[in-house]
């Protein structure tokens, strides 16, 4: 099968959300400055970043294909988390989400040509009281080093939610339902 998109990401959780769509791909990762800007809001951030990272790609990419870009943030009492720097900005991060109901923003963006579309999903996440011992033994396991807010909602960082309202895929990286309807608005066939 032929590729129907370029993936301006070198996240493995989209490029597996994807295929979950039967939508075969080209990763194409791009390398931008993703510092928030002064007094940037998260929803903000997250639509300029994804929107950023789709028109570097297409800037090299000169192909026929669309252009799919996405960007997620962990945001608490409207700050963004960001990654962990280490084990104790983790443990500080985990600690703070403890509890507490966090949004996951999550923006698209899809590029071909000079057209560009935008759709952006928030969900609600709560987390459940966590200890010291459990988030110290989480570091360990390795999962929480690169993930937004020092967790994967699809690997073992499951175990501390106690609900989420709104996208699985959202938090993992790509809400697949207003990706679909992106992909299927410019002609790529999610149910052929």
């Amino acid at each position: 099968m032929t590729a129907q998109l370029i993936l301006a990401s070198a996240s493995p959780r989209r490029k597996e959300l994807l295929a979950q769509l039967d939508i075969q791909c080209f990763v194409k990762a791009v390398d931008i400055d993703e510092t928030p800007l002064p007094n940037e809001l998260p929803l903000a951030y997250v639509q300029r970043v994804a929107a950023e990272k789709s028109a570097a790609c297409l800037k090299v990419y000169d192909g026929e294909l669309p252009v799919l870009a996405a960007d997620t943030s962990v945001v608490l009492n409207n700050q963004i988390m960001g990654k962990p720097e280490n084990q104790q900005h983790a443990e500080e991060m985990l600690l703070q989400l403890s509890g507490t109901t966090h949004q996951v923003y999550s923006a698209i963006s899809l590029r071909r040509d000079l057209e560009h579309w935008e759709a952006v999903n928030i969900t609600d996440v709560t987390f459940r009281k966590l200890t010291l011992a459990e988030i110290a033994a989480y570091w360990q396991t390795g999962e929480p080093c690169d993930k937004a807010g020092g967790y994967a909602i699809q690997g073992l960082g499951s175990i501390f939610i106690e609900k989420i309202s709104g996208s699985f895929s959202g938090v993992m990286g790509l809400p697949l339902f207003e990706t679909a309807q992106l992909l299927e608005r410019q002609g790529v066939k999610i149910l052929r």
